[in-house]
């Protein structure tokens, strides 16, 4: 079998914890080149995969690749993937896929003029126990559901690097660009919304351009809700990264740091505080125990093997990537239509983003 020749572009943060993993592709992909503009960071990501040569100019490669992985900062994302898509090239692109819906637009047109693949890397997608949530949600395995909670809580912030966190480097602030994630998946576990909210302060992260953190609430055909918190100001956290989906028969939990997915039922009294909980699927089986620092590495490198994964059976198959572009520029639309109302003091209408169609 002919290995794919995959570049990657970008090699600071994000980029270089893409390098992980790919030992695991060996018998298909072959890292040929790392670009970045700052040669150290190239050389340390070039140094993992024997023959990979650096580069600190992208458009001087295009004879070592068949595909990139873009890890740039946001509002390279544009340039970086147009270019690449021009010269034939598939590209797996870092979320989000570009920081205006023309731009999106022009990508998703471009990767269909070169017959190419065009990936958003929305990695959670390809997170297990996401996977499993969305299995059992829409087999209902617990019943109907009608409300899912997603929240990140982190300390996010890169010293010397302020003027990285501006409106015009991020496309936006903290929902923009993390919140972009769960923003997908809602839309992915709970279809069509039709009204939402967001607010959002710099309060806490005053590195911050526009919000550090962020509330959205999202009401969804059929009547479920979904909400997201998200903050880069965390000094300290208990829920870490957690999901609930709360169903007619039991709420669902995934809790990353022990890597468990867990149902809590049985609860038949709103004067009782505890039913049955029981284990549905646990990932960190065969890490060291107490080592939850261990269980989201692993899981993470997971999640990015698979996805690096499935970008490479679409470029086998054809096949549409499940976080393609057309998908992703509707969570960025909702965004856009969420920041729009929250100007306004306004509920946002959030019917028409056409999950099926990406044309306005």
């Amino acid at each position: 079998m002919t290995r794919l020749r995959l570049g990657l572009i970008g090699c600071g943060g994000m980029g270089s914890r893409h390098a992980e993993g790919f030992d695991r592709l060996e018998d298909r992909v072959r890292v040929t080149v790392a670009v970045d503009i700052e040669p150290q960071r190239a050389q340390s990501v070039a140094d993992q995969f024997p023959g990979c040569r650096t580069a600190t100019d992208y458009q001087t490669v295009l004879d070592d690749v068949d595909a990139v992985l873009i890890a740039l900062p946001h509002r390279l994302h544009y340039p970086a993937a147009r270019f690449f898509l021009d010269a034939g090239k598939h590209v797996l692109l870092e979320k989000p896929m570009a920081t205006s819906e023309a731009h999106c637009l022009d990508l998703i047109e471009a990767s269909e003029r070169a017959n190419r693949v065009l990936m958003t890397a929305y990695v959670m997608r390809f997170n297990p126990l996401v996977i499993r949530i969305k299995e059992l949600l829409d087999q209902r395995a617990y019943g109907d559901v009608f409300q899912v909670s997603i929240w990140t809580e982190q300390f996010t912030r890169l010293p010397g690097q302020d003027g990285l966190t501006t409106v015009a480097w991020l496309g936006g602030g903290q929902l923009f660009s993390h919140g972009c994630h769960y923003i997908d998946i809602l839309l992915w576990i709970l279809g069509r919304p039709i009204r939402g909210t967001h607010l959002g302060t710099n309060a806490g992260t005053p590195w911050m351009e526009r919000e550090g953190t962020s509330h959205v609430t999202i009401e969804f055909e059929g009547g479920a809700l979904g909400y997201h918190f998200g903050t880069w100001g965390a000094r300290g956290t208990r829920l870490g990264y957690s999901f609930q989906a709360h169903c007619t028969d039991g709420m669902l939990e995934i809790d990353f740091t022990s890597g468990q997915l867990l149902v809590h039922s049985n609860l038949r009294s709103e004067h009782r505080v505890a039913g049955r909980t029981e284990v549905l699927l646990d990932a960190s089986a065969g890490l060291q125990p107490g080592r939850n620092d261990a269980v989201r590495v692993e899981l993470g490198r997971m999640a990015r093997v698979a996805k690096v994964s499935h970008f490479l059976d679409c470029v086998d198959t054809g096949a549409t990537p499940l976080t393609d572009g057309s998908g992703s520029l509707q969570g960025l639309r909702l965004i856009w239509r969420l920041y729009e109302a929250e100007e306004q003091d306004v509920v946002a209408d959030l019917r028409g983003l056409g999950l099926d169609e990406y044309r306005s």
